[in-house]
């Protein structure tokens, strides 16, 4: 029997150690490789001998040094989000100044981490970072990109009259083309200015 722990034991850290630093981990994400129990029992092991650190319940990051600084880097929220997304099959995408920071065109920090979900309405907290996940309906967000939702929700965030020539020209020179047409094509059932503003970001009209 321990000649087969010791092999999902080795599976799991050859996973592990193959992701860049600063990657985020959920249980999940072994299942391939061993049952759920054996998995907690592992990544408790790895976090115990420092080579992942824990962020929150059933979340462990690959802790990333940095040598400019002489200490490790603070978790990123949003890597922290998509593995809770993933753990529990949850769609999701930044909403209000979440997404306007991830797009540029906001440098405010924000205090909170905002996205919508088709999961339940949940709060996750640790150190001085806050994840808050709203329950939306599917339709807002099922079948979209990540970008085009992403997108959508930065232009609701600023409102029509804030959407300006500026804000245009920094969405399209973050997109690239596959991201334009996938959200031409994703995007036609959202509001007259939102799909307006999509075209133009996309070249479509000036």
């Amino acid at each position: 029997m321990s000649k087969v722990a010791n092999g999902y034991s080795r599976q799991i850290q050859e996973r592990i150690g193959a992701a860049a630093e600063g990657t985020v981990f959920v249980n999940s994400d072994f299942a391939d490789i061993a049952d759920t129990e054996t998995i907690r029992r592992n990544l408790n092991r790895l976090t115990q001998a420092g080579t992942l650190r824990r962020i929150l319940k059933g979340v462990y990051e690959k802790p990333e040094y940095s040598e400019m600084l002489k200490e490790y880097v603070a978790a990123d929220p949003e890597a922290v989000a998509k593995a809770l997304a993933r753990n529990y099959h949850w769609t999701i995408a930044p909403c209000g100044n979440t997404a306007l920071n991830l797009l540029g065109l906001s440098t405010q920090v924000t205090a909170v981490w905002s996205y919508i979900s088709d999961g339940p309405y949940k709060t996750y907290e640790w150190n001085f970072t806050k994840l808050e996940f709203k329950h939306r309906t599917n339709k807002e967000i099922t079948g979209l990109s990540y970008m085009t939702v992403l997108v959508i929700q930065a232009l609701k965030t600023l409102g029509k009259t804030n959407v300006t020539s500026k804000t245009i020209q920094t969405l399209s020179s973050r997109l690239n083309e596959d991201d334009k047409a996938a959200m031409l094509r994703e995007a036609a059932e959202s509001t007259d200015w939102v799909y307006n503003a999509i075209r133009q970001i996309a070249g479509e009209v000036q």
